[in-house]
């Protein structure tokens, strides 16, 4: 992508280029990184929290069905 020359509004906005939106952008949110006087923006990965199902082991004596015991008990430990 070639650099571009954008106008920013007495807010602080600025459009980012449709090309860039449609290649990389997965949501609705960005992540702004300042290097000093470089800022980047970064699209935000999407998290595929069905990765971590089965990852934790737990040795609990509540109750599976009763997901308040179990929070209570595993809050003690």
């Amino acid at each position: 992508m070639r650099p571009v020359i954008k106008e920013v509004d007495k807010q602080g906005r600025l459009v980012i280029p449709a090309e860039w939106r449609k290649k990389y952008l997965r949501g609705t949110k960005v992540i702004l990184r300042n290097r000093g006087e470089v800022l980047e923006i970064l699209p935000r990965e999407k998290v595929d929290l069905t990765t971590f199902f089965d990852r934790a082991e737990v040795d609990t004596k509540a109750n599976l069905s009763d997901w308040h015991a179990v929070r209570r008990e595993l809050r003690r430990k």
